[in-house]
């Protein structure tokens, strides 16, 4: 039974995670959270891959449970997709938030698992720079040596890596993980009244 070892190790993978994740991180992540849910500031989630279908439950779960105004833009394939024809794949998220007027207010969430370059996840780089110079707060949850995210981010959330071959599905695990722990953190610690 070959694959009882690979369970083994993949679990204990995620016990050298669980070890090595940045907590104090975590807990300025949602200290952030709470103070833009306080400020009426609105969250924009972006990713691509595996991590666009993160953002879109993540933002369920930040709008329900914690009342925090949040969007997903790969929630709006329409638009998204005419971004990409008449704009190219890279601007779809810049774009995006133009239009959605991104203000100092609001904060982008990042989830990747390289953190974008000038080469991968362009698109997240170009994003980056327009909440940078817009003054929104960054929050990212990402991997490997944190990319663009890393450098432009408040608040980076690094997912170590404990096996190259196994990067990208722990580090997309783990972007669950981080953001149930924020959400709930926010729900459990600091309720709010649900909405009539």
């Amino acid at each position: 039974m070959w694959y009882k070892d690979y369970i083994d190790t993949y679990f204990k993978e995620t016990e050298e995670i669980i070890a090595r994740i940045n907590r104090a991180e975590i807990g300025r992540a949602i200290k952030m959270l709470k103070e833009l849910r306080d400020r009426k500031g609105r969250l924009f989630i972006i990713g691509v891959g595996g991590s666009a279908a993160n953002s879109s439950h993540a933002v369920n779960d930040f709008r329900k449970m914690c009342q925090i105004e949040a969007y997903a833009p790969v929630d709006n394939v329409a638009e998204l997709t005419a971004w990409t024809n008449d704009e190219g794949f890279e601007h779809i998220f810049q774009k995006w938030l133009k239009v959605s007027r991104l203000s100092s207010k609001d904060a982008l969430m990042v989830f990747s698992v390289g953190g974008g370059s000038a080469t991968v996840s362009r698109n997240i780089v170009l994003a980056l720079d327009y909440a940078q110079e817009i003054g929104a707060k960054i929050i990212g949850v990402v991997s490997r040596d944190g990319g663009a995210t890393k450098k432009s981010a408040d608040i980076t959330i690094l997912i170590p890596v404990v096996h190259e071959r196994r990067v990208t599905p722990h580090a997309e695990a783990w972007q669950g993980v981080v953001w149930h722990l924020l959400a709930n953190a926010l729900m459990d610690n600091h309720p709010v009244e649900p909405l009539a």
